[in-house]
């Protein structure tokens, strides 16, 4: 089963930085276990949704000729849950190239997932740019960018 974590996105500027949300609904079917009669967001999930947001920040920079892989995850840290209900606010940024760090073509990012302004998680994650067509067929992907960005003519 494939989880789409982006239901919306707010903002974004190419090569840098893209904003978006995660509405936790008491339907999604991982809430079922985690856990019996007290559903949280699985935190995993919440580093997932990061990463998505930022595989759309790559394909709409690279006019979808690249989705961003992650390789490691570098940093993170989870403050509260995220529970059914909640408006998970997302943001991604990409991190400046450290000098002392060859890392070749590995990016960096920084993200962060906040309900009504309090800290769900903070993490900073590596990973490269892959062919978009391997994964994706672009022009379908192009096209749920617009659903989610909310440009698309209807």
């Amino acid at each position: 089963m494939r989880y789409l974590l982006i239901d919306h996105i707010t903002e974004w500027k190419s090569g840098e930085l893209i904003k978006g949300v995660k509405n936790v609904a008491m339907s999604e079917d991982f809430l079922e276990f985690h856990f019996p009669k007290n559903p949280i967001m699985p935190g995993v999930m919440l580093l997932e949704a990061l990463t998505q947001l930022t595989g759309w920040l790559e394909a709409a920079s690279s006019d979808f000729k690249s989705w961003f892989l992650i390789s490691k995850v570098l940093k993170s840290n989870f403050y509260s849950f995220a529970l059914p209900g909640d408006q998970v606010e997302l943001e991604v940024r990409l991190l400046p190239p450290q000098p002392s760090l060859d890392r070749g073509e590995t990016r960096i990012y920084r993200g962060t997932g906040l309900v009504k302004g309090k800290k769900k998680i903070v993490a900073e994650f590596e990973g490269k740019a892959v062919p978009f067509e391997e994964i994706e067929d672009p022009d379908e992907q192009r096209r749920f960018f617009q659903v989610l960005t909310r440009t698309v003519k209807m």
